[in-house]
């Protein structure tokens, strides 16, 4: 028999995990499987959807780098307006819906109708993406905690957490500040060695993927020819010397400085 909670709920906030298709939880997939409609952000590997029902209905509603399908507001009418229509609702977001995801709003939006929501977590990028590089985000003897933090605010600028994390000794997880990271890297020498390592990874857990590592004082080479309208995660701290590539790439650079 089935639960009084499972009766009520009628939307699943999945998340989807850290891109690749087999990295997303059991209890995710189930989710999959069994909606009648799942509406899908753009980090969001589009091979999970091979796993819906051939009947549910699939709504694309991703953000990149500016461009929105829909705003969130927007977002939060369609959940609601599926939520009353359909059986079961999947909202599927990229990595851990609680990890700025907005996964609050929207569980805020839908409650105030009466809509029940279950939480499915999700792995997220901020530290499955560097352990797929190899690089530990703690360490003992070089780093004892972590902090994850976003590039921007809503209003656009710094986050004052990124400069309280440059101030420690804290391994930094900066999301979305790829378009930044030159800024970033010049905020964080203010109170940071310029050989600390830093490392940006690309495309994380995907085949495609790509790390780049390099000190603070080396970035503006190293980081010339990325792709900025791609996301990434940026990882700055000692633990980043533990990438295989990390002394290879950096002697390679100083050989290359005196060329």
């Amino acid at each position: 028999m089935k639960s009084k909670i499972e009766k009520q709920r009628k939307v699943a906030l999945v998340g989807a995990g850290p891109g690749r298709e087999d990295l997303i939880t059991i209890a995710g997939l189930r989710e999959i499987q069994q909606a009648d409609v799942i509406l899908y952000d753009a980090l969001v590997n589009p091979r999970l959807l091979n796993h819906a029902k051939a009947e549910a209905q699939l709504i694309y509603v991703g953000k990149r780098s500016g461009k929105h399908s829909l705003a969130q507001n927007e977002i939060n009418i369609l959940l609601l307006e599926c939520a009353l229509t359909q059986n079961r609702v999947a909202r599927l977001k990229g990595g851990d819906p609680f990890v700025f995801g907005r996964a609050s709003e929207e569980i805020e939006y839908l409650e105030s109708f009466g809509i029940s929501v279950e939480v499915i977590p999700g792995v997220s990028s901020a530290i499955s993406v560097p352990a797929s590089q190899g690089i530990p985000l703690t360490k003992r003897g070089i780093s004892t905690s972590f902090w994850v933090m976003t590039a921007t605010t809503k209003e656009g600028g710094f986050s004052n957490d990124l400069i309280l994390a440059a101030q420690s000794s804290a391994t930094m997880v900066i999301l979305m500040g790829v378009r930044k990271i030159h800024q970033i890297v010049m905020l964080v020498k203010d109170y940071r060695s310029g050989l600390t390592p830093i490392a940006l990874i690309q495309n994380g857990t995907l085949p495609e993927e790509s790390c780049i590592t390099a000190t603070l004082n080396s970035t503006e080479n190293a980081f010339e020819t990325i792709d900025k309208t791609q996301p990434g995660i940026i990882v700055i701290g000692d633990v980043v010397a533990d990438h295989t590539s990390f002394y290879d790439e950096e002697i390679q650079r100083v050989l290359y400085s005196y060329i």
